[in-house]
């Protein structure tokens, strides 16, 4: 008579595995559920019916493999709480969330994504930086109260990012750099908690002070926000960039600096996508990007405009992409006839 290895043994070691895998990634194990359902009970049914076939029920080999299967249950994993970034408010007081309005034009990517109360952070734990970030804004919401006090706002590491790939404020002391918003603090005063969240580390990024983020790049979040003052919505993507230059050697490289002792990326150059509905349905949209380095107070600001897709294929995302082309009339101030015109 055929025998088989005990089942729910087996079972109970998936379960184990598919627990950890979920606990530990964060990522859902239903694919790799059912990914293996049908091959693993068959690979275990096969293995059983040549065990059962090679040796009979009184077989010391099968008494030494129950006797090890003999466990006692697995105890339950322990869980980690999810840490909200610092400086947040229970979801319960801040109502419905705004991610679905902020990314209402598509995601750029999903990577360590971080959701705040007026912007959507996507984070590179490589470069202790954020890969981009997405603000929406309006009329409304640029209304200042006036109880707001930047003054109170502290530059601090993002605590829900693990203490290995976040960046601190010694990295940034004597190194030159200023600590560059990427969500501009000016666009998000309607409350302390929106703009004391801007402050967080992970929303900064490595700029050249004077000549760039005190100056140039300051010019160009104003704009940004001129914009949206006299549009009905406005979307603001804003990000790093690391562009290949051309050696002695003649071949390109991708090179950039790195401070502190968490080894911050410093940017070659930061990106700045601009959409604005003018009107019910009619967006307009302004690509800009700037080199990390002291520029003229002199320069205007469209000699920064580039086409969208050379931010797209350097950055690696599409930006905006969930906008239906029809509604793009304008790209750096040209007509166009469709969204991505080349």
């Amino acid at each position: 008579m055929l025998d088989v290895i005990y089942f729910p043994t087996c079972l109970v070691a998936f379960s184990a595995f598919f627990t950890y895998y979920e606990v530990f990634t964060g990522h859902s194990a239903m694919s790799i559920r059912a990914a293996l359902r049908t091959g693993g009970l068959v690979a275990l049914a096969g293995g059983s019916f040549l065990l059962g076939a090679r040796y009979g029920n009184d077989s010391p080999t099968l008494k030494k493999l129950h006797a090890a299967t003999a466990v006692s249950p697995i105890p339950p994993l322990a869980t980690f709480p999810l840490v909200p970034p610092e400086g947040t408010k229970p979801l319960a007081e801040l109502g419905p969330s705004r991610a679905s309005e902020i990314m209402r034009y598509g995601y750029p990517g999903f990577d360590n994504l971080r959701t705040f109360e007026d912007f959507v952070l996507s984070y590179d734990r490589k470069t202790r930086t954020a890969h981009w970030v997405c603000e929406h804004l309006t009329p409304a919401r640029l209304i200042y109260d006036k109880s707001v006090d930047r003054s109170k706002c502290e530059f601090r590491p993002d605590s829900s990012i693990h203490k290995y790939f976040q960046s601190d404020n010694t990295d940034y002391k004597g190194s030159g750099y200023d600590r560059g918003h990427l969500a501009a603090a000016g666009n998000h005063r309607r409350s302390q908690n929106s703009v004391d969240q801007t402050f967080l580390l992970s929303n900064m990024s490595p700029q050249v002070g004077r000549g760039f983020n005190r100056d140039k790049w300051n010019d160009l979040e104003k704009y940004a926000r001129k914009v949206a003052k006299k549009s009905l919505n406005t979307y603001i993507l804003t990000g790093p960039l690391y562009l290949p230059r051309k050696g002695d050697d003649g071949n390109k490289y991708v090179r950039y600096k790195v401070i502190g002792a968490n080894n911050v990326a410093v940017p070659t150059h930061f990106f700045k996508v601009i959409l604005a509905e003018i009107s019910p349905g009619n967006f307009e949209m302004e690509c800009f990007v700037l080199p990390n380095e002291v520029l003229p107070d002199t320069a205007e600001l469209s000699v920064f405009y580039v086409p969208l897709d050379m931010i797209e294929r350097s950055a690696g995302f599409l930006i905006f992409d969930k906008l239906p082309s029809d509604k793009l009339k304008k790209v750096n101030g040209k007509k166009i006839g469709g969204f991505c015109e080349q």
